[in-house]
Order: structure tokens, then sequence, then C-alpha cells
């Protein structure tokens, strides 16, 4: 009887005497199970880094602008735009069961600002209260525009986080005032720093009351409504079910501007949720992709090493024949040719699980959250269990078929072979 002492000990003689052999075999199965897993991480990082970038916007949000119709209903000879107004956010809020909230505002970007120290440009938007829930916004310092600002049309003002840097440099700028085209507004909040890198777009924004902007800076134009907006953004009532909301919402936008709510293209809009819905139908058939080429690869190993082990049965026909002749088992031939098969694979396997893994924390150590869309990318836990599974399955056919063609064989005819 041997010890498991000296069935390893033989394993590792028979692997380590044809060490180029077994090093080729072990670096294939290595490659293609670091493959998989970094390949399938990569994906996972665009996919969670799309997600994060489209949440910055806002969660579940759907944006809606003026487009353009025909100038005579159910004719195309002509077109004309029409403008999206305050009163078809409320109609919205009012009508559309399907739509949780809704939020109207005004962009500018023409409106000078200017501090006792500095004068600075950017986004002026002109937001209502609920503006801060439907987008992400979150405050740093102070508060938002309130119901209050709204009624009372007071001239309050928020300020992103550049903003703030830009007009007043090394300053605190809370209960400061800000000039907007000449006017006073007194700053009552500062929003936090959203985005990363070179993303600061909405850090440049600053958000007045649309009651304000309505009065003061409204949208100019030929034939346009008093209460136009730029945008009208609203959420489904059922988070991520985007069809009945916007179904409603078109209905809503047709009849009071008198069009076809079928008619597609009068609509612009883009819908973030469809967009999240896309872009992680694409991430999940690259995973199935990749995934599927890890397994093949992974087959392929499996093939080499059960050819390597056919191999090293077949030049051992001697050795085989001569320990059971001595009185060795079948049992420990398909033993030892057994674990010869599942150390090659299992080792190889875990070599190639842990360079992924060293590799993904270099990259998240060197890249960090610095390119936008994009988080570094981590060890998956399915893809590293679906590694393990396939590496057993592999190992054990890769140990058995050629254990028990060794243990098979008669002593006889084994010491006969040349």
């Amino acid at each position: 009887m041997q010890n498991v002492g000296d069935i390893f000990g033989q394993v590792f003689r028979a692997i380590w005497s044809n060490k180029l052999r077994s090093f080729l075999t072990m670096f294939g199965i290595a490659w293609g199970v670091g493959s998989m897993l970094l390949l399938i991480s990569v994906g996972e990082g665009f996919r969670s880094g799309q997600r994060r970038q489209l949440a910055t916007l806002g969660n579940d949000l759907i944006m809606m602008w003026g487009g353009t119709i025909p100038a005579v209903a159910n004719q195309h000879t002509g077109m004309r735009p029409y403008n999206l107004t305050l009163s078809d956010a409320d109609a919205i809020r009012s009508q559309a069961s399907e739509v949780r909230n809704a939020t109207a505002f005004i962009n500018r970007n023409d409106l000078k600002q200017q501090s006792a120290y500095e004068s600075a440009g950017g986004q002026a938007i002109g937001a209502e209260p609920n503006y801060s829930g439907i987008r992400f916004l979150p405050i740093r310092e102070g508060r938002f525009i309130n119901d209050a600002d709204m009624h009372d049309r007071r001239r309050v003002i928020i300020l992103g986080d550049k903003s703030a840097r830009l007009l007043f440099p090394g300053r605190p700028a809370m209960g400061e005032t800000v000039l907007l085209n000449g006017s006073r507004f007194q700053i009552v909040g500062i929003a936090d720093k959203t985005g990363r890198g070179n993303n600061d777009n909405d850090n440049q924004k600053i958000y007045i009351p649309l009651s304000v902007m309505l009065e003061m800076f409204p949208l100019k134009g030929e034939n346009i409504p008093a209460d136009s907006v730029t945008s009208i953004q609203y959420q489904p009532r059922i988070r991520g079910d985007n069809v009945a909301a916007t179904h409603q919402v078109h209905e809503i936008v047709a009849r009071r501007h008198g069009f076809d709510p079928n008619s597609k293209d009068a609509f612009n809009e883009w819908d973030t949720i469809k967009e999240e819905q896309m872009v992680g139908k694409i991430w999940t058939a690259m995973d199935v992709f990749l995934g599927g080429v890890g397994i093949v690869t992974l087959g392929l190993g499996a093939v080499g090493i059960i050819n390597i082990m056919l191999v090293s049965v077949s030049e051992r026909t001697r050795e085989i024949g001569l320990r059971k002749a001595l009185g060795a088992t079948s049992r420990s031939i398909l033993t030892q040719f057994f674990l010869e098969g599942l150390l090659l694979t299992g080792v190889s396997g875990l070599i190639g699980i842990g360079g992924a893994a060293l590799l993904m924390f270099v990259l998240q150590s060197t890249l960090g959250n610095s390119m936008p869309g994009f988080d570094p990318p981590k060890l998956v836990p399915w893809s590293a269990a679906l590694a393990i599974i396939s590496l057993s399955v592999s190992g054990i056919i890769a140990g058995l078929y050629p254990a028990g063609k060794a243990a098979a064989l008669e002593p006889v005819e084994a010491l006969r072979r040349e």
C-alpha cells in the first residue's frame, strides 16, 4: 500500500521528467483562463461604467426637447418647429398616471456671470424645485430652489462647484451675491462636484428659479409661447418600464400641440432607460461570447493534456507492467495518472486566475477613476466560478481517460512492449 506522500511524489517526478512538455501545456491553459477572465472583466467594466455615467444624469430619466411637426396636420409638404412649455409639464404631471415625476427647465448659455472678484461663463439653468430630485445634483452647502422661491420669484442662485471656485477664488461663496446680466442674485447653495477627470461641464452650471428665468431671461424666438422651456424630463412610475410612460407623454404633448402622437419624427428625446438596456444587452452578448471562447480554450487545453497523458502512458508501458507485476493495483495506477492530469489542469488554471487578478489590480491602481464611462476591470465572481467549474470538468476528463487506459494494461502485455 502506498501512502499519499508516495503517490504525490511519483506524480511530481513524472511531471518533472517532461518539464518542457508540461510547461507548454500548462501555459496554454493558464493563458486561456487568464484571457477569459480579463476580457469578461473589461466588458463588465464598460457595463458598470456606462451605468454609472447615466446615473450621474439621473435615475430612470427620459429627456424631451421641442421638435418639428407638419405645418398642416396630416401633411408633410411643410414643417414647423414647436416648443415645449411649462404648461406641458404641468399637464404631464396631472394627466400621465404612468409618470412618477416630471420637471421643466430653461437652459441659457448667454448670461454673463459676475462676482465682486471675477467673471465667468457657463450654463444658466432656470429650474423647478423638483429638478434636483430627478437629475443627479447633490448639494454640498446650503439648499436648492424651493417652492417659496418659485412662488415669490426670489432672486436666489445655486452655484456649481467649478462656478463657485471661478467666481470666488479662495473665498467662501455662501451668502454672497452674483450679477446675472447686471441683476443681483443671492447665493443660497453650492452643488457638490460631480463627474470625473476633465468632464466638469455640469460643475460650471448655475441654477435659478424657473419663474425668475421666465420673467427675466425667457427664451427668445418668433411665435413661441411665453412659458416656453428648453426641455421636459420625466421618470416612469415603474422603475425601468419606459414604454407606458413614453406613450402617455407622447399622447399629451401631441394633443396639446396639434399633431399625430404616432409621428415618431416629431419627438426629439433621449431615453436613458433604453440606452442602459441596449448597453446591457450588448455586453451580455459579449460576456457570453467571451465565456464561450474561454470554455473552448479550456477544452483545447484539456485535449492537450489528454494527449500528453496518453503519450506518457505509452512511454511508461513497461514501467506500468513492472509495477503491476510487483503488486501495484489497477487502482493505484489509475490514481497516479488521474492526479497527474488533474494537477496539470488545476495548477495552470490557478496560475491563470492569479495572473488575471494581479493584472486587474495593477490596472485599477493605474487607471483609478480617470476614464469617464469605464470602470477599471475587476474579477467578476461568476466568471471566476465558471473558470473553476470548467477547469474541474477539464481536469477530471483529462485525467480519467488516460488513467483508465493505463490501469487497464495487463502486466504481461505491458512488459512485452518495447
